[in-house]
């Protein structure tokens, strides 16, 4: 499977179920919503699911021998493991919450995993036609056009993105707070664009420096990591090893900052 065609191959095909699914992402975004909760601020709505179906579906017809794992269904019956098989992994609409707000932060993200390694990437906003697109060796694209990471070298100067994830208990709210303040005073600025996917694409085409998650899914990150990598970035957990797709937790940057990076996060 690791010829250039199949790579390829399996690339067109992910973009085709993306496009096909930004399409019912951009249609809904104008549409009032029928919300459904599955935590206290963490929601799904009738376009997730269709998404994800919808996915799936196509993904299937070409790859029937393939896993899959994915946000709606894995929230739904709670099963997921990560095996050698190639593994698509999908976030039928990451950015739920903007969604539902009409903030034009959406996007679908698909990654296939080969032997747990994260080699096709494709994250599309149909709401700002952005497509971004890596494939393991092979460079990484935004409408087609080559993209890479910042040559920013100096925490000061770097702009940080980050998420809040969903847990409102004190700890967590604590923790998240500090963490916050403590980065605030190394960096020029932070966002927060309720975007996982889109933020790891916003570092692999420079327009962000640094990127941290600590609560987060395999479909969060699986699309965007082969996008970062292929941009001359790095993903890897806050700790600095390598990066585990289902740890929960992940910083992405360009070589340059890693190390006074991790060392902030660490403090």
């Amino acid at each position: 499977m690791a010829q250039n065609e199949s790579l390829s191959e399996l690339l067109a095909t992910a973009i085709d179920a993306a496009k096909s699914a930004g399409e019912v992402i951009r249609r809904g975004f104008y549409q009032p919503k029928t919300v459904e909760h599955k935590g206290v601020v963490d929601l799904v709505t009738e376009t997730d699911k269709a998404c994800e179906d919808l996915i799936f579906n196509h993904l299937k017809q070409h790859y029937p021998t393939h896993k899959f794992i994915g946000e709606e269904t894995t929230a739904a019956c709670g099963a997921m493991e990560l095996t050698d098989e190639p593994t698509w992994i999908v976030d039928p609409v990451d950015g739920t919450t903007n969604f539902v707000h009409g903030f034009p932060f959406v996007c679908v993200s698909i990654g296939l995993t080969i032997k747990k390694i994260p080699t096709v990437g494709v994250v599309y906003n149909p709401i700002l036609n952005e497509l971004f697109t890596g494939v393991l060796g092979q460079g990484a694209f935004l409408n087609g056009n080559p993209i890479k990471v910042s040559s920013q070298s100096e925490l000061v100067k770097s702009l940080l993105v980050t998420e809040e994830g969903t847990k409102r208990d004190q700890l967590t709210l604590d923790a998240s707070a500090n963490r916050i303040n403590r980065l605030l005073a190394l960096v020029r600025s932070i966002r927060m664009s309720g975007s996982c996917a889109l933020d790891l694409c916003g570092v692999a085409c420079g327009r962000l420096d640094l990127f941290y998650i600590v609560e987060c899914g395999p479909w969060d990150v699986a699309g965007g990591a082969v996008i970062v990598k292929e941009a001359g970035g790095l993903v890897y957990d806050l700790s600095g090893d390598d990066l585990a797709l289902t740890a929960g937790r992940i910083a992405a940057s360009n070589p340059l900052l890693r190390h006074a990076f991790v060392e902030a996060l660490q403090q």
